[in-house]
């Protein structure tokens, strides 16, 4: 009868207690963002250390109802970029548009939609606000030139 083996992880968490702690903490205290809290209890399950769980990705996943891909990339991404860059968001450098708004842009886009709609209107549109960014000057043009059909706040 022949024995399996397990698969040997080629990523294995190995959590310390101070990064434990501060996973425990996030995980219970304030509001975070699932995404950031997923992650933070993926690291918790997988951590291989005296006081973790080490559970396989597979028991993660089903225990937190999501896919073994993402628990992998929670594990590459850990060993890749330690505790900080599994828990910090990114944009992608390659995504298919480039950003109109930077963040002073978009504050200023915020207020004018905060602000009182224009006279006979009870509420700002995206195409009133649209308008509105090119006149005052906000940005040069509110739609990148290459979908004129998408909102430029996505």
């Amino acid at each position: 009868m022949a024995t399996r083996q397990a698969a040997v992880k080629r990523y294995v968490v190995t959590l310390s207690a101070e990064e434990r702690e501060r996973l425990d903490a996030l995980i219970r205290t304030g509001k975070h963002p699932a995404r950031k809290l997923l992650r933070a209890r993926i690291l918790l399950k997988a951590d291989a250390s005296e006081a973790g769980e080490a559970l396989t990705d597979s028991q993660i996943a089903v225990g937190l109802h999501t896919s073994l891909m993402t628990v992998a990339r929670v594990r590459q991404q850990l060993v890749e970029e330690g505790v900080e860059g599994v828990l910090t968001p990114k944009r992608s450098p390659n995504s298919a548009r480039r950003r109109i708004f930077d963040g002073a842009s978009e504050a200023k886009l915020i207020a004018l939609a905060c602000s009182a709609p224009p006279e006979g209107f009870a509420r700002w549109t995206l195409q009133m606000l649209e308008s509105k960014v090119v006149e005052l000057n906000i940005v040069a043009r509110a739609r990148a030139s290459s979908d004129q059909t998408e909102s430029p706040f996505g």
